[in-house]
């Protein structure tokens, strides 16, 4: 499918066949999803469904982690019409912060921060990155959420995988994916079927 088709029938989960898969070898994810960011309306379906399950639920603020939760995050809370709160790699926000050391899909080390005026006790917020893959990431920001008095509503994502921290995200909190149940194992496996029209492009 190319980035800009969209179906007829947009049924959920319609644009992760827009997903790219890894070019450029083990340094990397094994896949790009911001490719369906490219298409407006995989967009909005995108935040349609994450949001779905939060439909009747209160959210006070959206928080998103860098850097790809940023794109995600920022349309998810511009779609419920409230703010949005980065988390960032540590080192780049220049007010009082609190940081929290995390391991990332790839096991290497590193600090992410928040700024400490924003989260208070009795607070909601969804918290929204790209992918969970092995979850460190996305633990480290609940726990500064949480550090602060501040209550994780739930997490989203295109994706969480069912590894160790994966599975406990979706044990411990309420959760959103795009993933429909027939493509999880896809997903775990690290690959999609419709990799395949990217190796086979129709000329």
């Amino acid at each position: 499918m190319q980035v800009w088709d969209v179906p007829q029938q947009r049924k959920r989960g319609w644009y992760l066949s827009l997903m790219a898969p890894n070019t450029k070898g083990p340094k990397c994810s094994w896949l790009d999803p911001s490719r369906l960011y490219c298409n407006h309306q995989a967009l909005a379906d995108c935040v349609r469904d994450l949001l779905h399950p939060f439909c009747n639920d209160s959210i006070d603020l959206v928080a998103g982690i860098d850097a790809m939760g940023f794109i995600l995050g920022s349309a998810v809370a511009t779609s419920l019409g409230k703010g949005f709160l980065t988390i960032r790699k540590a080192g780049h926000l220049c007010v009082e912060t609190q940081t929290q050391a995390y391991s990332d899909y790839s096991g290497r080390e590193k600090l992410m921060e928040v700024r400490v005026d924003v989260l208070k006790p009795g607070l909601r917020v969804l918290l929204v990155d790209q992918w969970i893959e092995t979850g460190g990431t996305m633990r480290a920001a609940i726990k500064m959420v949480e550090e602060q008095g501040a209550t994780v509503a739930g997490v989203a994502a295109v994706a969480i995988e069912n590894t160790e921290g994966g599975k406990w995200i979706k044990k411990q909190y309420k959760y959103s994916q795009c993933v429909p149940e027939q493509l999880q194992s896809q997903i775990d496996q690290h690959y999609l079927q419709s990799f395949e029209a990217f190796e086979n492009p129709i000329i």
